[in-house]
């Protein structure tokens, strides 16, 4: 498991990074807190407190974890 700090701070950003999620087979959750949602479910994400970083796990095998992140780039906060 991966795990990354992302920010969807609009609209926009949620529905691009949902439908950039769904291109993959593996799991992927969100957690914020004591909150953990399915991270391809649009109504989720709108559930948590999207002002703040949340942190993005990634249930993948290693193969195509490379490109997931390349994929998910634009969402990915630098720490």
């Amino acid at each position: 498991m991966e795990s990354v700090q992302i920010i969807l701070n609009s609209i926009d950003k949620v529905k691009s990074f949902v439908n950039t999620l769904t291109k993959f087979d593996c799991d992927f959750d969100l957690v914020s807190g004591r909150y953990v949602i399915d991270a391809k479910s649009i109504m989720g994400i709108f559930s948590l407190d999207l002002s703040k970083s949340i942190t993005l796990n990634i249930h993948s095998k290693d193969e195509g974890l490379d490109e997931i992140l390349a994929e998910l780039k634009p969402y990915i906060v630098e720490e």
